[in-house]
């Protein structure tokens, strides 16, 4: 029987057949003791003495007692802040503070102000905003409160309580929801000045002086900065994001190479003694026509909005208030026969940027030389405005850059070729085209693909390139642009081309009963009646997204499904929040092979070409995520989700209040009768 090592602390009795099994022995149970090494036996000692008790032998040589490993180093993610427009706090007259000084103390002005405290508020929130209670019933509720508050008074013999409700009416509640200050910029409206020197007979769009709302956007980014509900979602500098692998990351705004170049461009231009220290607050803008009339659809308003890129994605994701209304534009309007008329054209689009550069002059001195604002932590500092991005679809891109329809708006590749090799469209290079080929016909038009008689607002501002500033767009241009009005109708175009209309009418019937069968599952969803209804929605197509290639892999080629699940590859990993190298290779990878693969819808007859602008801004992607950070946080889904609160719901309540107003007062000459 082989002997058994004993355990050399004393008030241990454990033995061991194996050295391994006495070392994590002392290790587990010993190893915080300070007692004497754990040694091995003399064995030699056994075998000159055979009668020697094992446990009296001593040890023969030391054995070290094993010290715990070192801890191990994990890699950290890091970020490398802009060297000068570091974001620096400083007081209310802009003197710079140290890095730990604490926020000032808060106002001592009730936070309820207007209104009596904290009840009165909540009460207001949940009765306009919440509830969206009409005035009628406003004054029906504030009445059986006071009725009960007097009962209650006669009840109890106490007459300290009020004879009326919290309000009086609804214009009481109205007059202090309107006389709340914190967080408001009032509306204004200008108007546009008629030509006096047009002839007589002179179109009708010409006599007219149009309205434009708007607000003051110095106000309005004042009060986006001092939001305390952006606390733990904002970004004092522009920066380079390094994951825990040292590669560069992109997600905000801030981590794009647009937000640090024109750190550095600001820096250089304006001088260290101006701008050192400032805060770079980048003026994203989106427009977007919507029409809010359900049943006519002749109802149309056009919004401007505005955030910063300070703010995160998410927070400009969420409806926190980030994305703020700031003008409603004029939309000309005049008979059919106006409707071709380059003038009437003309004219539109010199309205459109006449407009826009008005809203935005109260912000272009803080362009140059920093201004004190308040920021989301409490701390003041001096920032300086730069316009940074423009969300648009593409209808609106044209408008906005002066680029003629058919054209990319952001290189200046031939508009039968766009995917050929091109350099990117400038401001710059516009001005030296309309010197050169200006007023020579349709050169500029036909050749360069530009407007010569549209100035862009951007001219008026600094810094800015409206050509540089213009966002990608993944609703219009990738997930209903590209998906759902291109390669799904194109697989229906080579079924009906392959198998003719009776038989692919029997395909497209089993593909819409596999989409109507797909099993109950955690972020898949089922379409009763398959792709066959005609408002299809951004959520619509991402769902069939997910379901569509097995509906569909039956009856289609290999190449067309690569094709498809290419796309379906690009589309997944551009929508992702944080973006890192490998990922943008991936998206490289990708794009290249759905080009590659996309060339069976031409021999298959189903395409004569690709020169679609949509289609052609996938390979602007990369680019603009170096730019931008990580799409989502700059698509017009953004401004499509604030047209309901912003536009839709505002005009509907208004609706709604003229039409009780009006059948009160028809009620009201009825009984008067």
């Amino acid at each position: 029987m082989a002997p058994k090592i004993p355990c050399s602390f004393p008030s241990c009795i454990r033995t061991f057949k194996k050295n391994g099994d006495l070392t994590k022995h002392v290790n587990r149970v010993h190893h915080a003791v300070s007692l004497a090494p754990v040694q091995p036996p003399n064995f030699l000692q056994l075998i000159d003495d055979p009668t020697l008790d094992f446990e009296q032998v001593q040890p023969a040589f030391p054995f070290p007692s094993p010290s715990p490993p070192p801890p191990p180093q994990i890699p950290q993610e890091e970020k490398k802040f802009h060297p000068y427009l570091t974001g620096d706090i400083c007081d209310e007259q802009g003197n710079y503070l140290p890095p730990n000084t604490p926020p000032p103390p808060k106002s001592t002005e009730s936070p309820w102000s207007p209104f009596e405290g904290q009840a009165q508020f909540h009460l207001a929130d949940l009765l306009f905003r919440k509830v969206e209670m009409s005035q009628g019933n406003i004054d029906e509720l504030l009445d059986i409160w006071s009725l009960y508050e007097r009962q209650l008074a006669q009840t109890t013999g106490c007459h300290k309580h009020s004879s009326h409700g919290p309000f009086d009416n609804h214009k009481d509640l109205y007059r202090l929801i309107d006389n709340i200050v914190q967080g408001g910029a009032s509306w204004k409206c200008f108007q546009s000045v008629v030509d006096e020197s047009l002839p007589v007979n002179a179109s009708g769009w010409q006599k007219i002086s149009y309205q434009v709302w708007y607000r003051d956007l110095d106000t309005v980014v004042t009060n986006i900065l001092a939001n305390p509900e952006f606390r733990n979602d904002f970004d004092v500098a522009p920066y380079v994001h390094l994951d825990s692998a040292g590669k560069r990351t992109w997600a905000d705004f801030m981590s794009g190479n647009f937000a640090w170049r024109h750190a550095t461009q600001i820096y250089e231009e304006e001088g260290a003694a101006t701008v050192k220290g400032a805060m770079l607050v980048p003026v994203i803008l989106g427009a977007d026509k919507t029409t809010v009339s359900i049943a006519t659809g002749h109802v149309e308003y056009h919004p401007l909005y505005l955030s910063i890129g300070n703010v995160t994605n998410a927070s400009r994701r969420a409806h926190r208030n980030a994305v703020i209304p700031i003008g409603f534009l004029a939309i000309p309007k005049s008979d059919r026969k106006y409707d071709k008329d380059p003038n009437f054209r003309v004219f539109k689009k010199k309205l459109y940027h006449a407009s826009i550069a008005a809203i935005l002059q109260t912000l272009k001195p803080a362009m140059k030389i920093p201004v004190i604002r308040k920021c989301p932590d409490g701390h003041f500092r001096r920032v300086i405005y730069d316009l940074a991005a423009f969300i648009a679809d593409y209808p609106e891109q044209v408008y906005v850059s002066g680029v003629v329809q058919g054209w990319c708006c952001r290189c200046n590749a031939m508009f039968s070729d766009l995917d050929g090799t091109a350099d990117r469209r400038t401001q710059e290079l516009d001005e030296i085209l309309r010197e050169e080929y200006g007023g020579e016909g349709r050169t500029l038009w036909d050749n360069f693909g530009v407007d010569e008689h549209i100035t862009p607002f951007t001219e008026h501002f600094p810094r800015a390139d409206i050509h540089e500033m213009l966002s990608f767009d993944l609703l219009h241009q990738i997930i209903k642009g590209c998906f759902k009005d291109m390669l799904i109708d194109w697989t229906w175009e080579y079924l009906l081309l392959e198998h003719g209309d009776k038989k692919a009418n029997e395909i497209f019937d089993d593909i819409d009963h596999r989409l109507a069968v797909v099993p109950a599952f955690p972020g898949l969803r089922r379409f009763p009646h398959g792709r066959r209804f005609k408002q299809w929605t951004g959520n619509d197509s991402k769902a069939l997204m997910k379901i569509f290639l097995p509906a569909v892999a039956e009856y289609l080629p290999d190449e067309m499904m690569k094709c498809l699940s290419s796309f379906m590859d690009f589309c997944y990993l551009v929508r992702r929040s944080d973006i890192n190298e490998d990922t943008l290779k991936a998206i490289e990878s990708s794009l290249q092979a759905f080009h590659h693969y996309r060339e069976i819808f031409q021999t298959s007859g189903v395409r004569e070409h690709f020169s679609i602008p949509r289609m052609h801004s996938m390979v602007h992607y990369p680019l603009c995520i170096t730019e931008f950070g990580s799409p989502n946080g700059l698509c017009s889904s953004i401004t499509e989700s604030r047209h309901i609160t912003a536009v839709k719901k505002p005009w509907r309540c208004q609706r709604l209040s003229s039409s009780l107003l009006s059948q009160a007062s028809q009620s009201q000459d009825k009984r008067s009768e």
